[in-house]
């Protein structure tokens, strides 16, 4: 395995709850929820909520690693885990610090 082949295999490594628990002091608005991270959004309106998840989707798309996305009118709940893996990883972690700089 490569380089490139060992950098995905550490990012698809399920951590563990100490690591996620200090990961999330690091991530604003981010809770655990089982095997997830969670955050909730609001914005002003259906508009600006849909423009957020369009956002997050071509985010999602380059990293190759997709959210549960759900959209309330102004309200967006994203939801992170690598599912091959069984739980959060540090690919969840950084895609969470990445929407939180796009996210109110």
């Amino acid at each position: 395995m490569g380089c490139d082949g060992d950098v995905m295999a550490t990012s698809r490594r399920r951590l563990t709850d100490a690591e996620i628990d200090a990961a999330l002091a690091g991530l604003p608005g981010w809770r655990r929820d089982a095997n997830r991270l969670v955050r909730d959004f609001q914005f002003v309106d259906f508009v600006e909520a849909l423009g957020f998840i369009a956002q997050v989707g071509a985010l999602a798309e380059r990293v190759d690693h997709h959210p549960e996305l759900t959209n309330v009118y102004n309200r967006v709940t994203i939801a992170l885990s690598t599912h091959d893996a069984g739980g959060v990883t540090p690919m969840d972690l950084a895609l969470a610090a990445e929407i939180g700089t796009r996210g109110t």
